[in-house]
């Protein structure tokens, strides 16, 4: 079939590559007249796993790139919308975009097409753009509206893409329903993975992955309401956490003890300093202004997002008491990304907690696999503010090591060389990469969510001190 997905961020670049994987022609469009010649010539401009590879295989191929929106349509017979959706200053979804697209789509078509909503979107949106189509003259047999919603992780995307969990298809007609089936029919039917695929499945696939065949706002709903459940998981057991600390009980244990629950799982249970990225905050949001807007007072989302916003202060706070003065210290920072595994920095708690060692006085010298370009974007000029090229770069000199993305080489430090680079032997781990005793052993003070604070043993102490002199 013929594709056009509208939007080349996250969402949609991932979209249109593996659509061209899944043997479509695809048609990938955007008005950012630079960022499809970066595409035409090769460039990658989001860090995902995998995505380079599939763009390589199908650049110029299956998978074109082009600002003529009007064009696309024309020559496809579905269009997937993966326009950005932010959120307004009354928290609502800024559907501004979505609704320039359609006014685009309506302006071009002339034959049946399938639009759909693949961005994160509200309830009834699906029945605004079917509206704006009638107003703008679209004869009501030219055209269906359906929602695909989007279920990927930033950093596994490709592979979510193709081993989801579940793939939702809103359909308010057969022939729409049909064709959506029709798109994804190698993932259905399983003949995709009988192929010599790119992408390794993980070890927890479901193959072929459940299809769930719904009404369009139905879909709409699960979108929202997915990730505002997911959100919820993350505050709940940072709260928890918060009481370990009170009580001196450790929440490796409590964590155990919850998510071997088959009714509750362990995913999502991980304690840190809180959620970001461009979804959850956002989709919460939104979410809770459809409540509000069809007069649902949904205050359950109002503490899941106030007990976010208090993690991150409460982390900070342990900076604070384990260096009992910031304004003249010089801390490492290992992250800035949301989370590991990407190069978005939207709503990261990293760049916000930097942002504020900067204000109270710190030296601050950071380092991220991968977000460093945007976070030098985002974050203040500086002169106390540094980026370097390694995690013990930045540990050089420093009165304490910050963890606060959860990388993998960030678990995986070579702590001797960790313990030399720093001023002082403090770690203060924002997403519990390491065992406390372990650390103590390795002569560090650590401190983590959740947990006891511990201190270095003192025969570790003497040892490192010893090696620093020289004596075996």
């Amino acid at each position: 079939m013929r594709i056009s997905v509208v939007g080349s961020g996250y969402v949609g670049l991932v979209a249109a590559a593996c659509f061209a994987e899944l043997g479509h022609e695809v048609i990938s469009i955007d008005n950012d007249v630079q960022k499809i010649e970066l595409l035409q010539h090769g460039e990658v401009p989001i860090h995902e796993e995998f995505l380079p590879q599939l763009l390589e295989k199908h650049r110029g191929r299956t998978l074109t790139f082009s600002t003529d929106l009007g064009e696309a349509v024309r020559a496809s017979a579905a269009v997937f919308i993966a326009v950005g959706t932010p959120s307004t200053y009354q928290g609502d979804a800024d559907l501004s975009y979505v609704e320039s697209v359609a006014r685009e789509i309506a302006g071009a078509i002339d034959d049946y097409k399938l639009i759909v909503e693949k961005s994160t979107v509200p309830v009834f949106t699906s029945d605004w753009i079917r509206k704006t189509l009638l107003l703008d003259g679209v004869p009501p047999d030219l055209f269906d509206v359906a929602s695909n919603p989007e279920f990927l992780r930033e950093g596994t995307a490709v592979s979510d893409f193709f081993y989801p969990d579940r793939i939702v298809l809103g359909a308010d007609s057969e022939r729409a329903a049909c064709m959506l089936q029709e798109i994804y029919a190698p993932l259905r039917d399983g003949s995709f993975y009988q192929l010599a695929g790119l992408v390794p499945a993980p070890d927890d696939a479901r193959i072929p992955p459940p299809f769930i065949v719904t009404g369009t706002k139905s879909a709409e709903l699960i979108k929202h309401a997915s990730n505002a459940f997911l959100a919820l998981k993350i505050s709940f057991i940072n709260a928890v956490a918060n009481i370990c600390e009170a009580v001196g009980a450790d929440i490796r244990e409590v964590r155990e003890g919850i998510g071997s629950d088959s009714r509750i799982g362990p995913r999502f249970l991980n304690p840190g300093i809180g959620y970001g990225g461009s979804c959850f905050p956002k989709d919460l949001k939104g979410f809770q202004a459809v409540a509000r807007e069809v007069g649902y007072d949904f205050r359950l989302l109002e503490e899941v997002m106030s007990i976010n916003e208090q993690q991150r202060q409460r982390f900070l706070r342990k900076v604070r008491n384990t260096l009992w003065t910031l304004k003249g210290k010089r801390v490492a920072v290992l992250g800035l990304a949301f989370k590991g595994g990407t190069d978005d920095i939207r709503e990261s708690p990293a760049i916000a907690l930097v942002d504020t060692l900067l204000s109270e006085g710190c030296a601050v010298q950071a380092y991220d696999p991968a977000a460093m370009a945007r976070a030098q974007e985002a974050l203040p000029r500086s002169p106390h503010l540094s980026f370097v090229h390694s995690s013990y770069d930045a540990a050089k000199d420093a009165d304490a090591l910050l963890i606060l993305t959860d990388w993998e080489e960030f678990g995986q430090l070579d702590l001797g060389r960790i313990s030399h680079a720093l001023k002082r032997p403090i770690v203060i781990d924002g997403r519990n990469l390491y065992d406390p005793e372990y650390m103590a052993r390795h002569g560090f003070m650590y401190v983590s969510i959740g947990r006891p604070e511990v201190r270095p043993l003192q025969q570790s102490v003497n040892r490192i001190a010893a090696a620093s002199r020289g004596v075996s």
